[in-house]
């Protein structure tokens, strides 16, 4: 069943084309990325699709019925409401009855409303829904269900517009980088949803493993024209190398083809017969054809590398803690010739601060960071490029000079350069401000790597990089021939470029593991099933030393009242001890507060026991 019909659309901004009268369609569970450049007209299709851009020519067609929801870079979410409160805003009907058993809950003296409330649920499955909706939040850490719109940050503002969209299971989901702004725990359990949940999606990302594990079907906009692959990322990559090399080989005949006829028409007098007249206009769409070998992207740079000695860096029992957060704790490494390091991790472990313990940006707090005579450090961090007013893309190149110095003796000129790192010359003199968030990163990599380090430091590099940019950097660093620390979310990225992995776990402990992150996640997940199998035994023995049997009415409302208090006074309890880990406690308050997070402890362990109670009776 076609859900979404994009026919003959075309889209120009002045003498530019972007697309020109292109077609496709989205049909019932088919999930299709779509992969273009950046600046390549990506942006104004997801517009278009959704309403918020119209075509030159052409329409788009949403079948009568189908409910389509849009998950942008931006968000619609108002501030004055809570994350409950925005879930439930929805015109979800389950959502309200839900709505209505979760406010009866907070009066359980009202035993009518209550009644009414939990016939409701009963009524509309809502019993599964409520819980589905929940672990959606959980996963997406977003637990706080009180917390306000306004007090949420930018990613959690991204994290909340994709869960409302999760919770109302639309027909048609329409999702722009669905990945950003969540940590790879994240991102593998969405990645697991998407790909087992009967869902129709189209998507712009540029995680290529998201894109393997969950895509069926994969349309490619290059050079204005579209491309569809029935498959996922690995059949694209596959099919594209035989595009281009069937149109590669097609512009060779063609080049052979255009000899032979430029020959004849130089031959040829000034009148010509009407079949000579057809011939000469034949030459002229061979010449077209033959002068249309694509362009491959690939960076290319002769890095004038220092000679690196024995020494290369190492850390000493190296220690960091901000207050009561520790993020090392006598941590001590020797880094060796090569080395390919990733790390990965999640948010607020400490990753980017390790990189600017090791480079001398902030301080330890013990320990010692010994770094080889030989050794440059080139440090790409995630703030990019600082350019001043009105400054030119060459410009950024110039103040390392007019001629930087290639391998062998060679110099290039700042214009060159720019040229081998895909800025032509009219992009040259573009200024900074105008960048795309790609470019932007392609420029600033080049004047780290003008610097000619021969240890590179990367943090999060493939942030706002299409896949195309993408492909270009991983060919560069695979043959990078210094040592490489690489902090990255992109699971495709760490498997191409690194050979061994530090994991942050949190609290200061730092596993080092030998292998890439596909090995990591092979061992991880073997290490998950043998625990998966001693708890199912443990769970058995569990059931068959508790008595069984069902709940009564009053035990019901009991058990879900329990649930809900719980996690209140979880929250409380988190929010005192931040007060204290964070020492905003004054000190004629320590007495008071410490007695309230007790009390607080207490009747969490109270209420615990008797849930615990009322769950082996569920059990049963």
């Amino acid at each position: 069943m076609n859900y979404l019909s994009v026919e003959n659309i075309s889209k120009s901004f002045g003498e530019r084309t972007l697309f020109d009268n292109i077609s496709f369609g989205i049909n019932k569970d088919q999930k299709i990325a779509f992969i273009a450049k950046n600046g390549s007209g990506k942006t104004t299709i997801m517009s278009i699709i959704n309403g918020l851009d119209e075509p030159d020519t052409g329409q788009v067609v949403l079948r009568k019925g189908i409910r389509m929801a849009f998950l942008s870079q931006d968000n619609n979410l108002q501030d004055e409401l809570t994350i409950e409160e925005s879930i439930f805003a929805s015109d979800n009907e389950t959502l309200k009855v839900i709505e209505a058993y979760e406010k009866a809950l907070e009066n359980p003296d009202d035993e009518e409303a209550y009644q009414k409330a939990f016939d409701g649920m009963d009524q509309h499955n809502a019993w599964d829904f409520e819980t589905q909706y929940k672990q959606i939040l959980f996963k997406l850490k977003l637990e706080d269900f009180k917390l306000k719109v306004k007090n949420l940050s930018g990613g959690q503002k991204k994290r909340l517009s994709l869960a409302i969209i999760l919770i109302n299971r639309p027909d048609l989901l329409i999702l722009d980088e669905p990945t950003n702004h969540l940590d790879l725990e994240m991102i593998e359990w969405l990645e697991s949803y998407f790909a087992k949940e009967n869902i129709t999606l189209f998507m712009v990302t540029h995680d290529r493993f998201f894109l393997e594990r969950v895509c069926n079907e994969i349309i490619e906009l290059d050079n204005g024209k579209l491309y569809q692959y029935k498959g996922n990322y690995s059949y694209y990559l596959e099919k594209k190398e035989e595009r281009i090399t069937s149109e590669n080989a097609s512009v060779d005949k063609a080049k052979n083809l255009f000899v032979k006829e430029l020959e004849w028409m130089r031959r040829q007098p000034k009148a010509r017969t009407t079949k000579s007249k057809s011939r000469q206009d034949d030459f002229y769409v061979i010449k077209e054809k033959a002068q249309s070998r694509r362009r491959e992207n690939k960076v290319e740079l002769e890095i004038n590398m220092e000679r690196m000695g024995s020494k290369i860096i190492e850390l000493h029992k190296i220690s960091k803690k901000f207050k009561d957060h520790v993020i090392l704790d006598n941590f001590s490494f020797d880094f060796q010739r090569g080395e390919r390091i990733g790390i990965i991790g999640k948010n607020g472990t400490g990753k980017s601060t390790f990189l600017n313990l090791l480079t001398g940006t902030i301080p330890l707090d013990s320990g010692r960071v010994v770094k080889g005579d030989t050794i440059k450090v080139g440090y790409y961090t995630q703030s990019g490029i600082n350019p001043k007013p009105n400054q030119r893309v060459i410009d950024i190149i110039k103040e390392y000079g007019e001629y930087i110095p290639l391998a062998k003796g060679r110099m290039i000129s700042a214009s060159q350069l720019l040229e081998r790192f895909l800025f032509d010359a009219k992009k040259q003199y573009d200024f900074v401000e105008k960048l795309s968030g790609g470019e932007l990163k392609r420029l600033y990599l080049c004047t780290v790597l003008i610097q000619n380090p021969n240890f590179l430091i990367l943090d999060e590099p493939t942030n706002d990089l299409d896949i195309v940019t993408l492909n270009v950097l991983e060919s560069f660093l695979l043959d990078y021939p210094g040592c490489l620390l690489v902090v990255s979310h992109d699971r495709y990225f760490m498997d191409k470029i690194v050979d061994h992995l530090f994991i942050f776990r949190g609290k200061g402990e730092i596993e080092s593991f030998p292998g890439n992150y596909s090995d990591f996640r092979a061992y991880e997940d073997s290490a998950d099933v043998a625990q998966k199998e001693e708890n199912k035994a443990e769970k058995k023995d569990w059931k068959q030393n508790n008595p069984t049997g069902n709940l009564t009415f009053n035990e019901q409302k009991e058990y879900q009242k329990l649930e809900r208090e719980i996690k209140d006074l979880e929250i409380d309890k988190t929010k005192i001890e931040q007060l204290f880990s964070d020492g905003k406690v004054a000190d004629a308050d320590i007495e008071k507060k410490a007695n309230e997070l007790q009390n607080i402890i207490n009747k969490i362990d109270q209420k615990e026991e008797r849930w615990f109670e009322l769950s082996a009776k569920i059990e049963g």
